[in-house]
């Protein structure tokens, strides 16, 4: 149900504040859409000065065609000469608006499509100089959702500026002639609106603070929608009897949604229609005037078509430019999501000098007393940890999970950087070199890698991407991670699409894709290769063809495994056994369990899984 927030109380200093704030964003959105077309923008501004003159030409000519036809029918005077010229002008004024409409539905249509484009792969760009800190923080995620979502909002900014300024010329020529006349009168019409105004900002203001609020709750609706709907989830749904329970919970949620935008909608009807009624009250007042004046002969049946006219088009003017204004300050709001967005920095930056990476690697990355905790964490994920990775060698990586392998590759490859120690390539700090060029020479396979909707050489290919078209290394790529046959096997080998997110798509087993994601990683011949679970799906024949490569594979790179399996991590030239955060112990296999700890301990209870 919904209940009265901070934000919604009758004219709350703070949310005027912060919407009139969120009015400086409109100046460097305008930049904005300048850069994107100025003969757009241009062709706009021109076609709203017309159309903004229209009524005031229209309103003049039919005052000229109502005073010719009242001389001729009560002073029985000949027809006015100009009389069918001023009703052909009247025509081509009004069926001008029809090309008018059209000209700016065209000319608008195309600036938003490119527009859209522009802010979409300013998102996308920014987005992708972010590090890991932001993108995995569900907040950020909040934000992101209004910034990629809220296109029309910012297409709605524009669209409100020009109503307004074609209003506001439409306007201000309009008054001209009721100032004129009867300033009082004006006045009136003026006081009448006013209140509407404070209200609709009102209501859009609490509407944005609702919207605002409720961003992690929209992201488990859609969440729940795609658990529900989705061909990846169908299967276990079905088997736990999942749906049930999700169609209830989607429900549940949706509805209270739905109670709270009922009880805004209801009060902002109810509100708002009053004080219409006050705002009509004052036009028809005025109105009333007119017709008084017009029946004691103050005023000739032309002045009062005119002024009944123009009292008439200003009290919709005059609502127009308050809800566009309105409008314009509430989503003034949404593009202020947008800034903000871009205002993120990345916390891994780049040195202002860098440094190429080395090619080959001589000495190899060193850990001196590294620890790391997440943003808004008070718990330490690493904790003091030291210790050499030489060039060329094969280093495993062993503990429970959460015991901080993962981070330590993420740290590695520079997707994070240490709270607290530093991490040396070839005895220099590993943020002086240029980041780019660094990840060029790290393959990783995540544990959670990625499954492209696309083709079978862009799912291998992107390991490289400037050798994407090369076929021959595409191809050995697949044969040195037994994908090759997985390939030959489909309709259209390298072309296939995979997944069943799109037409004519081959979805693949677990392990299959698993196989993809290490002609990936192979694709980049990185220096450094780095394996997280790599096998995790295989069974163990795959298992065995996959290792069986892997040495010759890696001669004279360096290598990391991740693994629960101890069938694997035994062919590692040094074993680190991680738990809590910290190194327990370390060496070949041979000599921990020769030690008898927490690695041998581990070892046999895998062990006795297999007798």
């Amino acid at each position: 149900m919904y209940k009265e927030k901070e934000n919604d109380k009758p004219f709350d200093v703070r949310g005027w504040i912060k919407r009139l704030a969120a009015l400086r964003n409109i100046r460097p959105l305008l930049l904005l859409v300048w850069k994107t077309s100025r003969l757009a923008v241009v062709s706009s501004l021109a076609l709203v000065i017309i159309s903004a003159l229209r009524p005031v030409a229209i309103l003049w000519v039919s005052k000229l065609i109502m005073d010719r036809l009242v001389a001729t029918v009560s002073r029985h005077e000949p027809v006015a000469s100009d009389l069918w010229l001023l009703v052909g002008l009247e025509f081509g004024l009004v069926a001008s608006g029809e090309l008018l409409a059209s000209l700016s539905d065209i000319n608008d249509s195309l600036l938003a499509d490119r527009f859209n484009k522009d802010m979409n792969v300013k998102v996308m760009e920014h987005a992708a100089n972010l590090d890991l800190a932001p993108l995995e923080s569900p907040s950020f995620y909040d934000k992101l959702e209004r910034a990629r979502t809220q296109t029309q909002a910012r297409l709605g900014v524009l669209r409100g500026i020009a109503g307004a300024i074609q209003e506001l010329i439409t306007l201000l020529s309009l008054s001209v002639a009721i100032f004129y006349y009867s300033p009082i009168l004006l006045a009136l019409v003026v006081v009448t609106v006013i209140p509407s105004l404070f209200v609709e900002t009102h209501f859009a203001l609490v509407s944005y603070a609702i919207f605002e609020r409720r961003a992690p709750q929209r992201r488990e609706l859609e969440y729940i929608r795609y658990l529900g709907a989705s061909a990846e989830n169908a299967k276990e749904v079905k088997i736990f009897g999942l749906e049930h329970h999700l169609i209830e919970r989607y429900k549940r949620l949706a509805d209270q949604f739905y109670e709270e935008t009922r009880s805004l909608v209801t009060r902002r009807a109810t509100i708002g229609g009053l004080l219409k009624i006050l705002a009509t009250g004052g036009y028809y007042t005025t109105y009333a005037v007119i017709v008084y004046h017009a029946i004691k002969g103050k005023i000739s049946i032309g002045d009062f078509t005119l002024l009944a006219g123009t009292f008439g088009r200003s009290r919709a003017g005059l609502q127009s430019i308050f809800s566009q204004f309105v409008n314009m300050t509430n989503q003034s709001l949404f593009v202020n999501d947008l800034f903000d967005f871009f205002k993120i920095t990345p916390t891994v930056c780049q040195a202002k000098n860098p440094l190429p990476a080395p090619r080959p690697i001589r000495r190899g990355f060193e850990f001196r007393n590294v620890s790391f905790m997440y943003e808004g964490s008070e718990k330490k994920i690493l904790k003091d940890v030291s210790f050499r990775l030489e060039a060329g060698e094969h280093l495993a990586l062993i503990g429970e999970n959460g015991a901080g392998k993962t981070t330590l590759v993420k740290l590695l490859a520079r997707l994070y950087d240490p709270t607290e120690g530093v991490i040396l390539l070839d005895g220099v700090d590993l943020r002086k070199y240029d980041l780019a060029d660094l990840r060029k020479e790290i393959a990783v396979v995540f544990q959670d890698y990625v499954r492209y909707s696309m083709s079978v050489r862009e799912n291998i290919g992107f390991g490289k991407i400037d050798d994407l078209h090369d076929q021959g290394r595409v191809e050995q790529s697949a044969r040195e991670s037994n994908a090759f046959r997985i390939v030959e096997r489909l309709p259209q080998r390298f072309n296939q699409m995979l997944g069943r997110r799109f037409e004519g798509g081959v979805d693949l087993s677990a392990g299959e894709w698993q196989k993809i994601a290490l002609a990936r990683a192979y694709m980049r011949k990185a220096q450094l290769l780095v394996l997280d679970e790599p096998t995790a799906s295989m069974d163990a024949r795959a298992e065995h063809e996959i290792f069986k490569t892997f040495n010759d594979l890696m001669k004279g790179r360096t290598a990391i495994l991740i693994s629960h399996r101890f069938a694997t991590v035994r062919m590692a030239d040094r074993i680190l056994v991680l738990e809590g955060g910290v190194i327990r112990e370390q060496g070949t296999h041979q000599r921990l369990m020769r030690l008898a700890g927490r690695y041998a301990e581990l070892f046999q209870l895998q062990a006795q899984g297999y007798q």
